[in-house]
């Protein structure tokens, strides 16, 4: 007969059905482990987006003077300089006076004074009235150079609406002397469309626009006027 305390249908310690609601017990709770773990684990930092100026080629350069004849020269344009600040990719900004701040998820593909040497090239050879235009180092000989230096480059949040503001100083030298033929400093501030970096990119892409085509009449006067000298 058996005793009340021993039923007959009772499990045997070990059976297969304890031992599967153990491993199930069990992978529940890594689960849920693994789960916190995970949630306290830092997360992967976000990419920044990047930014060229290709837009400002959209624009076109000022009107073409006609070729002068012999004395025309060609022209080598240098890599830009910039000035400490503006030196490297990021996307800078100012929300206090002479205070750059830079954005976390914003920045450029590269550094803007590298980006504008193509674009200075491009509205030099359609519409300034050189021989040629050829980016350096080339080793192709030009009678003038230019060189140039970017002073500045930020969106401004200190005005309402922000503005990007661009700057820019030009010198055009004759090649064998090293002597300065002439130079200019241009200052171009466009406001943005709203207070963000992709707005800010956007009103540098005009700001660049209208310091190209700046650029682009200012050594097309000095080629009319040093050719008509030299006639």
């Amino acid at each position: 007969m058996n005793s009340p305390d021993h039923p007959h249908h009772a499990m045997p310690r070990g059976s297969p059905r304890r031992a599967a609601i153990a491993r199930l017990m069990l992978g529940c709770g890594l689960a849920v482990l693994a789960g916190c773990a995970g949630s306290l684990l830092p997360k992967p930092a976000q990419p920044p987006a990047r930014f060229t100026l290709d837009g400002a080629t959209a624009v076109p350069a000022a009107s073409t003077p006609p070729r002068l004849g012999a004395n025309v020269p060609s022209l080598v344009v240098a890599v830009p300089r910039a000035a400490s600040g503006y030196d490297s990719a990021r996307m800078v900004y100012l929300r206090r006076p002479h205070e750059l701040e830079s954005f976390a998820f914003h920045e450029w593909v590269d550094t803007p004074a590298a980006m504008l040497a193509p674009l200075l090239v491009s509205v030099l050879q359609s519409g300034a009235g050189f021989r040629s235009v050829l980016l350096a180092p080339s080793a192709a000989s030009a009678g003038w150079r230019l060189e140039t230096e970017l002073i500045r480059l930020y969106q401004d949040f200190g005005t309402q609406p922000s503005q990007v503001r661009l700057s820019l100083r030009a010198v055009l030298l004759d090649s064998a002397t090293r002597q300065p033929i002439a130079w200019r400093e241009f200052d171009v501030s466009v406001p943005a469309t709203a207070d963000n970096p992709v707005a800010g990119v956007q009103a540098t892409h005009l700001a660049a626009r209208e310091l190209l085509a700046a650029v682009t009449a200012f050594c097309a006067e000095e080629v009319q006027r040093v050719a008509a000298t030299t006639r």
